[in-house]
């Protein structure tokens, strides 16, 4: 007998496409169904996890058929831990879809006119590329079903160092093997599992707010430095310096070990104090012949070697002689306004961050850039007729803004100054073809180029050249 309002299983449905945030597409009866973890191609059995009036959740139970497309994850997390969506797509596959993402919104969301898109920018790197990752310790370890289906089987130890299950706050994947960041990241972070687990260290419980280790940071750079920033719940001397004292000996590759007391009620480490171990409080990362300096806090891309190949989209987009004054808009830590800054006659950069804006004058400093000037605030409030006036009017605008685009405010502000040249750089092609349908009546679309940042996931990076009609 079926349970009261028992979501259906839909059998033998072929997967058609991928759409919105990564997930593949399936129509029955007319109704969309998103599945994640199929390709096209793929024909297999559905679990309704979800019924709306226009569309379904669904999750694939059996497989009938394997698509050509699909291909065998390399990680053996994958379908669990939430990163990496994308691997059983062949890397050429991947880069079809991110394209087609740009093309589909910029048709659907944008409803303007555009030049066809240049060819998506591959990544050279497609496993550990990432100069950055963040692990939670939790004494809540994420069981995957075959482990509950042999519970009597499985080990009682119940602490984990990894990943949260996405929708899942409170629960960690104990993680063995991640593909994303250099494998000193993995060496790290299991021999502090086993040392903290052998000296009997308390995992972080976030439902109670209570335990010892909380969180860890691990950094990388291309100049071969490491960071590692331990995230404390509460103090406890002696456990902090043993564990500190054996990454420091076990680890020689640590170039800044630091570590934070933490007692919030959030992971965020931006508003504590960070102390410092042993080496520095900071690494050095390098992009042509330009360094930059990053600390616990510092924002920086996270591909090194592919935000190199999207900056110099940037600076060919805008088309610099040396002549330009350049207004970079949600400059962060003003790596766009450095990497160009040679390049041009003056680089204004406007950053709502203070710690952000700190980093920029750093980094010109490091590399004796003398023409940028950095500006804190709110965009809408900085950005006004008297501040254009006192600055100069831009030749070029550079903006960067965060997922969520432009407040219509920015937009209205940057088309108050009708500058004949904009370069738009998105993380969320969604978003920018709404802004960009916003300025169509003053600007048109030029050139369009993504640049994929993160391969083996749904994301993708897209840089917009706009000329004043």
């Amino acid at each position: 007998m079926k349970k009261k309002n028992q979501l259906p299983i839909l059998e033998k449905v072929t997967i058609t496409d991928i759409g919105a945030e990564g997930k593949a597409i399936a129509k029955v009866n007319n109704c969309v169904v998103f599945v994640p973890y199929v390709v096209p191609g793929d024909v297999v059995d559905l679990q309704v996890t979800q019924k709306k009036k226009s569309y379904m959740e669904a999750r694939a139970v059996k497989f009938h058929q394997y698509s050509e497309k699909r291909c065998q994850p390399i990680c053996q997390h994958f379908g669990v831990c939430g990163g990496c969506s994308w691997q059983m797509l062949p890397y050429s596959e991947q880069l079809f879809y991110k394209q087609k993402q740009v093309e589909d919104h910029f048709s659907r969301i944008g409803k303007i006119q555009f030049p066809p898109l240049l060819p998506i920018l591959s990544s050279d790197k497609t496993e550990f590329y990432r100069n950055k990752l963040e692990f939670a310790f939790s004494n809540k370890r994420w069981k995957t079903s075959e482990e509950m289906q042999q519970q009597e089987k499985t080990s009682k130890n119940e602490n984990a160092v990894g990943f949260h299950i996405p929708g899942k706050f409170d629960k960690v994947l104990d993680i063995e093997k991640c593909w994303l960041q250099d494998d000193i990241s993995n060496q790290i972070r299991n021999e502090v599992r086993r040392y903290a687990m052998e000296k009997g260290f308390s995992f972080f419980d976030l439902r109670r707010q209570e335990g010892f280790l909380r969180t860890m940071i691990i950094r990388t750079s291309s100049t071969g430095e490491v960071m590692v920033i331990i995230s404390f719940f509460q103090e406890n001397k002696k456990w902090r310096e043993d564990l500190l004292q054996h990454l420091a000996d076990t680890f020689p590759q640590i170039t800044s070990l630091l570590y934070v007391i933490n007692p919030k009620a959030n992971d965020t480490i931006a508003d504590q104090k960070i102390n410092v171990f042993k080496g520095n409080e900071y690494i050095f990362e390098v992009m042509e012949d330009l360094k930059f300096k990053i600390g616990p806090k510092s924002f920086f891309q996270t591909n090194t070697a592919q935000v190199c190949k999207l900056y110099q989209v940037v600076k060919n987009f805008a088309q610099l002689t040396g002549k330009e004054l350049v207004y970079d808009l949600y400059s962060g830590t003003g790596t766009i306004a450095n990497f160009i800054a040679r390049h041009c006659k003056k680089v204004i950069g406007i950053e709502y961050v203070p710690e952000a804006v700190t980093d920029a004058i750093a980094n010109s400093d490091l590399n004796q850039i003398k023409n940028t000037s950095f500006f804190v605030g709110d965009m809408k409030k900085i950005m006004t007729p008297e501040f254009i006036q006192q600055q100069g009017q831009p030749d070029v605008i550079i903006t960067d803004p965060p997922r969520v685009g432009m407040h219509a405010d920015v937009i209205k502000a940057i088309l108050q100054t009708h500058t004949q040249r904009i370069v738009y750089v998105s993380c969320n092609s969604a978003t920018q073809a709404r802004d960009l349908n916003l300025m169509d009546a003053q600007y048109h679309i030029v050139a369009i180029q993504p640049v994929d940042m993160f391969p083996h996931t749904h994301h993708v990076e897209n840089v917009v050249l706009l000329e004043h009609r």
